[in-house]
Formats: structure tokens, sequence, C-alpha cells
């Protein structure tokens, strides 16, 4: 018998089932509903988290948790893919996407969070190990372990091009943001580095929640009496929460008195109630008005002069948000089913008429960080003639005398000043108005006559505004 035959076997390890982790299972649930079913993350979690906290006990700091592993996943994916590929010996498109998603929350807790780095790299394998399997997980374990070796600042030198060499690569996998993204960004900006960065940047930081005080039914000063909220930096309704501030949790809210609304938002229905105009101002059109937010303001602020408010929407369950927004608002309104590009109303009906068309919606990835990545060039093509038809029909609608606010959530200028030039060129019977004027104490509105918010100068989303009275 050989020496190696005698030697006794090591007795084999048990077994070990694989810790839960509620708060690491309901994130890696999230972002399988953001990648499987093209989910947004502002509608998947409020319900998994509420789910979670009568199942599995959730606490604020879980919920917290959570959301930060969520949005901060997905904001920084472009940079953890960039890492991750770095780390792995196949491409990224050939890792099967669960194991991408648990191994972008570990990159996120490993270079965006404070976690030590032994409970990132351990929390992610058991969270690998309840999700994927043993088999998987060792795969985990080892990226995540070259991962660690080095921070973010170190990485970003490793996979990002020099900027001297290629500045929208560069841009682009520092901050997150597809190239063509970057590039988009930049020309509507007018060039110059710190701008582009700055804007970059805040796209990356989690938005405050702004408050609306609905005229008639709420006022800000009710609001300012909620624990951790401040006044809005712009609109006179807005109040803005403190970070964890829940929206929930206030009155006025839960009594649809109040909601919740961007304040860039709230600044283009305040421009347009407030625009001059010649003769009555008693009809107002919303046109497309779903979800609601802008109707209700709008609403509020019709009622207040004895005007009233036809707000349509095409699509029928966004014209029931539309309605629940306005219901019980202090005067008479209309919601209707109607497409904005074959208006049930006759021509010239209206006074004023807001136009917040469909758009690529990037003047919102702050709140929504996975819409960047489904975005592609392409969709502009698809945007572009419906948002002239939309602003067309606004004009048509409106009397001789009256005022269209032309208005996108998206600061691309194929969006934004290309439409307004083009459909203006068919309607020399109008005139842009100079809408700064109309934004009191904003600064930086450029040189008009129309205006872009941005969230690296007002803090609010990168709304567009186009003011136009019809003369003719």
């Amino acid at each position: 018998m050989s020496e190696q035959s005698r030697r006794p076997r090591r007795p084999a390890k048990p077994y070990r089932r694989p810790q839960k982790d509620p708060v690491r299972i309901l994130a890696f649930e999230a972002l399988r509903a953001v990648d499987e079913r093209d989910a947004y993350a502002n509608l998947v979690l409020p319900p998994l988290l509420r789910k979670a906290r009568e199942k599995d006990g959730f606490e604020t700091r879980d919920a917290a948790l959570a959301t930060e592993l969520v949005y901060g996943t997905l904001r920084r994916q472009g940079t953890y893919d960039a890492v991750i590929a770095a780390c792995v010996d196949r491409p990224l498109r050939e890792v099967d996407p669960p194991v991408l998603d648990v191994l972008s929350l570990g990159a996120h807790q490993l270079l965006g969070t404070r976690i030590p780095t032994h409970a990132a790299v351990s929390a992610s394998v058991e969270l690998a190990r309840v999700v994927l399997g043993d088999g998987r997980a060792k795969f985990v374990n080892a990226v995540l372990r070259k991962i660690a070796q080095d921070d973010l600042d170190g990485w970003l030198a490793k996979v990002a091009p020099p900027y001297d060499e290629d500045p929208e690569d560069h841009l682009a996998v520092v901050h997150s943001h597809p190239r063509w993204v970057v590039s988009a960004l930049w020309d509507s900006l007018g060039g110059g580095r710190a701008g582009i960065e700055e804007l970059l940047e805040a796209d990356n930081e989690r938005p405050e929640v702004t408050l609306v005080a609905r005229p008639g039914r709420a006022t800000a000063e009710e609001l300012l009496r909620e624990e951790a909220a401040v006044p809005g930096r712009w609109s006179p309704y807005a109040v803005r929460l403190a970070e964890g501030g829940e929206p929930g949790a206030v009155p006025a809210v839960r009594e649809g008195r109040a909601g919740v609304q961007d304040e860039g938002s709230q600044l283009v229905a305040l421009a347009l109630a407030n625009a001059p105009l010649d003769g009555p101002d008693g009809t107002w059109l919303d046109g497309c008005a779903g979800p609601g937010g802008k109707a209700a303001l709008l609403a509020a602020l019709a009622a207040e002069r004895g005007a009233v408010l036809l707000a349509a929407e095409k699509q029928p369950h966004r014209a029931g948000l539309v309605a629940k927004a306005l219901h019980g608002n202090p005067g008479p309104y209309q919601v209707i089913t109607a497409d904005g590009t074959r208006p049930p109303w006759r021509p010239g009906t209206f006074d004023r008429v807001l136009m917040d068309v469909p758009c690529t919606g990037l003047g919102a990835l702050r709140r929504r960080p996975e819409a960047r990545w489904r975005r592609r060039p392409e969709d502009l093509e698809s945007f572009g003639p419906l948002q002239r038809a939309l602003l067309r029909t606004a004009l048509e609608s409106v009397r001789v005398g009256g005022v269209v606010a032309y208005a996108t959530c998206s600061p691309h200028l194929a969006e934004t000043r290309a439409v307004v030039t083009d459909v203006l060129k068919q309607y020399p019977q109008a005139e842009l108005i100079d809408a700064r004027p109309l934004l009191p104490g904003v600064p930086a509105l450029g040189e008009g006559p129309d205006v872009q918010l941005w969230p690296h100068l007002h803090g609010t989303d990168a709304m567009y505004l186009a003011l136009i009275r019809r003369t003719g």
C-alpha cells in the first residue's frame, strides 16, 4: 500500500446554506425587472419596498440602502460595465444578465459606497449563491476580488481613454452616459468642458423630492410645516423635502391637494399662465396632459381667474391619472381621451395652450437613470414628426392673440429649437415671446427668447420652454 493511500482523507466541508439578505435580494429583483421588462426603477421599487416592510420588517435604513443600491448601480452602469469588462475573460454580452446584475451591484458597493471591501464582496457572493447558485457565485467572487484591488479613481485611470485623445468617450466612461448622449448634451450647452462635466455629474446625483402646493387647495406655508421641508428655489408653490423625506407621509399629498412635481415643470406651467395675453382669458388647453402634474397646476391657476382647463391625453390609462390629479380642483375642468394630432375641438378655441410633447426624456436622467441606456439616436427620428405635428395642432388650436407653450423634458436640440424653428416657418402669423421675464429670479437663462433649464444650474430637470403668440 502506498504512502499516499495510507494518508487519511480530509473530511468534506459541510454544506452551508447561503445567507439570505433581504435588502440585496430586493435590489437584485428591481434590477432584473428593469432589465427584463423595460420597467422603470421609480415604478418598480416602491411596491417592492412596501412588500418588504410588511413581510421582512424593513426599516427606514433598509429601504434607504436598497434604494441607493438600485439607483446607484443604474446611474453608474456604464462605468461599472467598463470596470467589469476589464476583469472578465469574455465580452460582457456573453455574461448572463443576472450574473452581470450581481456583479454591478457588487461593483457599486466596492466603488460607489462606504461599505467595507470585505463586506461588499462577501455580501455579493452570498447574494450570488442565493439567486444564481454556487457555481456562478465562484465566478462572481473571482471578479469582485479583482475589482476590489483598486478604487474608483484608479479604475477610471485604467479604463477611460485620456480626455485629450477622445473627450466624448472619456466623459462617457467617467460620468456613465452613452457617448451619443454626451455629444448631444454638449451641443445643447454650447461647448466648454466645465459645463458638460457639471451637467453629467448632476445627472448622477440623487434629485431632491419637490412638492407643489396646488392653488386653492394647499399652500406652500402648509407644506413647510412638515418635517425636513424647505422652500423651493424658484416657484412660489414649490417645497423641497430633505433627503429621506417621504411624500406619502404628507397629508396634503395623500389628499391630492399637493403633488410631487419637479420645479422645472412648475415653472413651465407658471410661465404659460402668466404670459401676456390680448383679449379674453377663459379657456385653456393642456394637449398632452398625462400624467397630470402640469394640468393640475394649470387647472388650479385657471380656477383662480374663472377660466376652464381642458386636459387631453391620448392614452386612456394616462388620462385616468390626469383625472385623479385634477379631482377636487376648485374650479371647472374637463379631462378627455383624445389624440392631439387629430383634435376633436375646433380651431382657434383656446386662449392658452400647453403642448408638453413626448420626447426622449434626456432632461430627467437624474430621476430615470435607466433611460440613458435605453434611448438610441434613432429614437429622435420617431419623436420628431410627432413633436412637429403636436406643435402645429397647438398653433391651430389657439385663437389670434393667444399663447402657446411648447415644452419638452429634453434639452436635445433636435427636440427643442429645431422643432420650433421648423414649425414657425410654416406659420408666419406666429411669433416667439421672450420667456425669460416669466421666470422671475431664475438666473442663467441664456440669450432667449426660449428657455432651457439645467440640473447643474437650476437644480431642476432639463426642461425646455418656447412661448409663441399667434398674431393672425
